[in-house]
């Protein structure tokens, strides 16, 4: 089996390059990890990556004048190992236009509310602050403009009365990490891909597939 190269960018824990680590450790995940690149040094996402024997570079973005100058650092090491799909996995970086255009349909992102609601940061404060029922979190392709990208997939996670900012995040990454590991399998399978400024399918992929729905804390 042919398996997609796939890079993974971080800038702290690496918990989603984790969930995608362990999922490669299947031999029939169809995915093998080729770098993971952190723009910080001494975080413990980079430990988590050398335990799972994932190749490493730090390149630090304050040895760097200007932004364009240090994804230009970047470019060149996804280039250097083949890779075809760059998964941002809590990476803290605003990227520059011609950087994301440069990986158009090869650059995803998991971001942690059910988009288009709540771009940005501070997602679980604002979805409390707001009193909704419903929070989750969203895997899209990355476009210039901030968590705008076509979505992906969805997994939905309820409510409850008494979550905090924290509760609500820890079961959200949860969400995450089983939701990134099945969309990047789909986009390796060619059951997904780029197609402008939306998202084809293949015909047997379904809203299943796409959305799924957390039960309630304490519920199977």
């Amino acid at each position: 089996m042919t398996k997609l190269k796939v890079a993974i960018l971080i800038s702290g824990r690496g918990s989603n390059m984790g969930a995608l680590a362990r999922a490669a450790m299947d031999p029939d995940y169809p995915v093998e990890i080729v770098l993971v690149v952190s723009n910080r040094p001494n975080v413990a996402g980079l430990d988590l990556a050398i335990e799972h024997g994932l190749t490493v570079r730090v390149i630090d973005h304050t040895e760097y004048d200007t932004r364009r100058a240090h994804e230009a650092a970047v470019n060149e090491a996804l280039e250097a190992v083949g890779t075809e799909l760059v998964c941002l996995a809590g990476y803290m970086r605003i990227l520059e236009e011609e950087f994301v255009n440069s990986w158009k349909g090869r650059l995803i992102n998991i971001h942690p509310s059910l988009l288009p609601a709540f771009r940005g940061v501070d997602t679980h404060e604002r979805a409390l602050e707001k009193g909704v029922r419903i929070h989750g979190c969203s895997a899209h392709f990355v476009t210039a403009e901030l968590d705008g990208g076509p979505i992906i997939a969805q997994a939905a996670v309820p409510i409850t009365p008494g979550d905090t900012a924290q509760t609500l995040a820890e079961r959200v990454l949860d969400a995450e990490h089983m939701l990134y590991p099945h969309v990047v399998a789909l986009i390796a399978t060619r059951k997904i891909r780029w197609a402008g400024q939306s998202v084809a399918h293949a015909r047997e992929v379904g809203v299943k597939d796409l959305a799924f729905m957390l039960p309630l804390p304490g519920q199977n």
